[in-house]
């Protein structure tokens, strides 16, 4: 195994995104025990998604048997997978019905930007500008979801709900960085 990355800046943007998602992790890792399976299932199901994209980071980061191709399908498949259970199938109840639908729209939105972005065969092509726009949609979803935690009263899986919903803008941020340095070193 080599490390994959040379520049600093890249190893820097890399390590910090995988050391604040797997502390994130834990966190939830460690709400689902405090809380119990019976109430916090789903959180543990968006987790493993989540500890999947962080070995896939991992190995590309490491250059371990996987390819920038394979690492951006399966990351793009999981991260896909954890929009479309959380925020769309399975969205959490919010009272506000306005948040709720820009939610609901930027979710949309993101699900149909992976599916384009990382389902086409020309995978080379992309531009920095579209894998950002994922990010910055997936950073306002989380916004949407923080605010609509302050408006409503605080109670003890507040905390938690605020870690999870950050885990996955995380997570993307890291996937743009490693692509966008994976491509640069390819040209």
């Amino acid at each position: 195994m080599e490390l994959r990355f040379k520049d600093k800046g890249t190893i820097f943007n890399i390590s910090v995104t995988v050391l604040a998602a797997v502390i994130s992790v834990a966190t939830m890792l460690y709400g689902v025990w405090h809380f119990g399976l019976h109430q916090t299932w789903p959180e543990l199901v968006l987790n493993l998604f989540y500890i999947a994209c962080l070995v896939m980071m991992w190995m590309y980061f490491w250059g371990y048997r996987i390819t920038t191709q394979q690492f951006n399908y399966w990351c793009s498949l999981c991260v896909g997978a954890t929009v479309l259970l959380r925020d769309i199938l399975f969205p959490p109840p919010l009272p506000y019905y306005s948040i709720h639908l820009a939610c609901l729209v930027l979710s949309v939105t993101m699900l149909l930007m992976l599916t384009y972005f990382y389902a086409r065969k020309e995978w080379k092509t992309y531009s920095k500008r579209n894998l950002w726009m994922i990010c910055i949609i997936d950073v306002v979803i989380a916004t949407l979801y923080n605010i609509d935690i302050f408006l409503e009263p605080a109670d003890e899986t507040s905390t938690y709900m605020m870690v999870e919903i950050w885990i996955r803008p995380t997570i993307t941020y890291g996937l743009v960085a490693c692509f966008v340095s994976g491509k640069n070193r390819a040209q």
